[in-house]
Parts: C-alpha cells; sequence; structure tokens
C-alpha cells in the first residue's frame, strides 16, 4: 500500500517537538509519560486520571482481552504497556514519529509491546488489528496550509485505512483537541512556528464529514475543562522543577513551554478548544462519497 500524499505533519516536524529530551518531560509528566489530556473524573492525582484515560479507550476500544491492538501516537507507550500488563491483549503495536519516544519504549522490553517509528500512512500490517486506539495524534494529520479539502481528504484516508485494519464491529478510540469558538485564522503564530509546526486542529464536523459510512460515531464527549486541568498541574509540575529544566533544556526552552502550557489552560477554560474523545464503530458496507 502506498503511502499517502502529504497526510500530515512530517518526522521532523514532530521531533521538533517530541525530541526536545526525554528527561525533560520526565520532570513534569505523571510517571508513564503521559502526554495528553487526562480524565478527572474524581481522581484527585494526576497518575490517577491518567491511568482513568488509558482505561477509558481500552473500553471504548473494545481492546480488552483481544490479540492484536494499535495505538496510533503512542507517546512513550503507557498505553501499550496497560494494554498487556492489565488488560489481557496478546500483542499491542505503537506508531510514533519521535525517535526518543521508540527508544525509550524500546528500552522498557515489555513483552508483548512492539513499537515502529512510522506515520499510519506508511503503516502496512499483514493481518487485521482486533481494535485502535490513537490519543492525541490527530492534531498532526492535518496542516494549516492545506485547503479545507485537503485537510478532509487526508482525515478520510486515516478513516479509511483504520477502517480496513479493522474486523466487523470492530472501534476505534479516537482523543483530539478542536476548534471549539474559534477557528483556522485564531491558530496562534507562537503555537504553528514554536510548538506544534506543521499541525492543525480539526473541527467535529470535519471528524464527522470525513468517517461518514465508514464509521458510525457511538459516543462523544467534550472534556475541555479535563484538558485545561491537565495544562495547569502540568505547568504546576515544571515551575516546580524549574531550575532542573533550564540545566537540561535551556531557559528559551522552559520559558516556551511555560508560556504554551499557560495559554494551552486559557483556551481550553474559555473554550476556544474542546478536547473530543470518541468511539467510531466500523460501518460494514462503506459507501463512496462524491
Amino acid at each position: 500500500m502506498s503511502a499517502l500524499a502529504n497526510p500530515g505533519a512530517s518526522a521532523q516536524a514532530i521531533q521538533f517537538h517530541y525530541d526536545i529530551g526525554n528527561s525533560f518531560y520526565n520532570l513534569w509528566l505523571d510517571r508513564s509519560l503521559t502526554y495528553s489530556c487526562a480524565l478527572w473524573d474524581g481522581q484527585d492525582t494526576l497518575e490517577a486520571a491518567q491511568i482513568a484515560k488509558i482505561d477509558y479507550h481500552i473500553e471504548k476500544s473494545g481492546a480488552r482481552g483481544q490479540q492484536r491492538v494499535l495505538d496510533i501516537g503512542c507517546g512513550w507507550g503507557a498505553t501499550l504497556n496497560r494494554l498487556v500488563q492489565t488488560a489481557g491483549v496478546a500483542q499491542a503495536t505503537g506508531l510514533t514519529l519521535a525517535t526518543q519516544q521508540a527508544a525509550h519504549i524500546a528500552q522498557q522490553e515489555w513483552p508483548g509491546v512492539d513499537v515502529r517509528v512510522e506515520s499510519w500512512s506508511d503503516h502496512s500490517p499483514t493481518i487485521p488489528y482486533d481494535a485502535i486506539i490513537s490519543v492525541g495524534a490527530f492534531e498532526h494529520f492535518a496542516k494549516l496550509d492545506q485547503s479545507p479539502e485537503e485537510k478532509i481528504e487526508g482525515y478520510r484516508g486515516f478513516f479509511r485505512r483504520c477502517h480496513e485494519w479493522l474486523p466487523p464491529g470492530g472501534c476505534l478510540s479516537l482523543q483530539t483537541m478542536s476548534y471549539e469558538n474559534s477557528s483556522r485564522e485564531d491558530f496562534s503564530p507562537f503555537f504553528a512556528s514554536q510548538i506544534f509546526p506543521e499541525s492543525d486542529l480539526p473541527r467535529l464536523s470535519e471528524i464527522a464529514g470525513a468517517s461518514e459510512h465508514l464509521f458510525e460515531i457511538v459516543s462523544l464527549r467534550n472534556d475541555r475543562h479535563h484538558y485545561a486541568r491537565t495544562s495547569l498541574e502540568w505547568r504546576r509540575r515544571l515551575l516546580q522543577r524549574r531550575a532542573e529544566a533550564v540545566a537540561l533544556v535551556g531557559e528559551e526552552a522552559v520559558t516556551r513551554y511555560d508560556k504554551y502550557l499557560h495559554l494551552w489552560a486559557i483556551g481550553f477554560h474559555t473554550g476556544t478548544m474542546g478536547l473530543l474523545r470518541l468511539q467510531l464503530r466500523k460501518l460494514e458496507t462503506p459507501r463512496r462519497l462524491h
């Protein structure tokens, strides 16, 4: 299967952010190095809220007890590890374009875990997966300079691949930031150049349109306040260990991340951005869109 044209952020763009250094992220993320919005439904610690989020996606994807599960945008492997250690999954495969994330996972030597430095658009499994999880990666599947038509077609390419890789009735559990009371024109130049280059946020309508006739949306949550709280907790932890962070990556980088997490919290608190968690179930007779 050939790679799609312009599927989203390049490996270099992903590595610009995520490969700043595992030791840096280890200072302010939780112990599992989970770098996406937590699920704060009664949890009182970041660690507990991140586990709750991972378990949520395991349940929504139907991954528990399955043979083969795919994690698209697997980060430092927290979901992969939990799939095989507590959810009874025989083989968990993770895709990431960040080389330091992949190196961290490989060093753990978790039985049943396989990580690949590979885009979803280049991935070509020999047999289907029983379930798919993708958390915090969809934001990198489009670029600001793409036309609306190119953006939707890129998303549709992702959903086509997931549809091909799943069995009848199989599910994709997807988590992504989104535009809410904002638009592409509001995308901050600071975020576009200094934090997440070659990336763009989806609207819920774009996800629904791109997945139409391939998946049905079974459940949906907008947990933007959960991301405001997560961002504030990350920032608190970063500032608590600011001197160590500066020693690792320098004053400029720490100031940049401090600003980003502060603005992130404001954006989610005010509703400029949303945080979508979707359960999508494969439709068996997809129709062609014209």
